[in-house]
């Protein structure tokens, strides 16, 4: 299962990647907010390259968005593949990926906690991670769905819910997807 959620995961969050820049470069044009260099200046921080003053090199930018996206996208994958799946799941995924984000921004010093940030600031945040979530949730889930539920959607077929007196559901034939 982990090997397949691996590439399922870079694909999925690559995929939730792009989405969430075409919804970000919508917003731009209707809102006029400019780029952020925030993912740059992590990036050069964590690899410990020179930094340089006021906009950021695009590729290193990039490199960071999409990067970050296509690793985080594998958490969603191994949820999607264990029968994590669908809106509440993606929901779920939504804190996971806000949370790496100010894990790595307030770690570098590159950003401050969002209970400091002005409002508007947390809603389009929230707003654009929430669409890297559920895009990134669709295609894992398509992915993960090609080889059958997962062990807790098993679990939950035999008896719904949690429940320690239903024991754990007979191990799935593995496939080589």
């Amino acid at each position: 299962m982990v090997k397949r959620a691996l590439w399922q995961g870079l694909v999925a969050g690559a995929a939730g990647a792009a989405v969430m820049t075409i919804g970000e470069k919508l917003e731009q044009r209707v809102t006029g907010r400019p780029d952020s260099h925030v993912p740059a200046r992590v990036l050069e921080r964590l690899l410990g390259m020179p930094e340089q003053a006021g906009k950021q090199p695009r590729a290193v930018n990039l490199a960071m968005h999409f990067g970050q996206g296509a690793l985080a996208g594998v958490v969603r994958s191994l949820m999607a593949n264990a029968g994590l799946r669908g809106p509440v799941a993606s929901a779920m995924f939504t804190v996971v990926r806000l949370t790496n984000d100010q894990i790595l921004e307030n770690a570098t010093g590159v950003g401050a906690p969002p209970r400091t940030w002005p409002r508007s600031e947390l809603l389009v945040d929230l707003l654009h991670k929430s669409v890297y979530a559920f895009a990134t949730g669709a295609v894992a889930d398509a992915l993960a769905a090609r080889g059958g539920p997962g062990p807790g959607q098993r679990h939950a077929a035999r008896l719904p819910g949690r429940r320690s007196d239903v024991g754990p559901v007979p191990r799935a034939v593995s496939s080589s997807r």
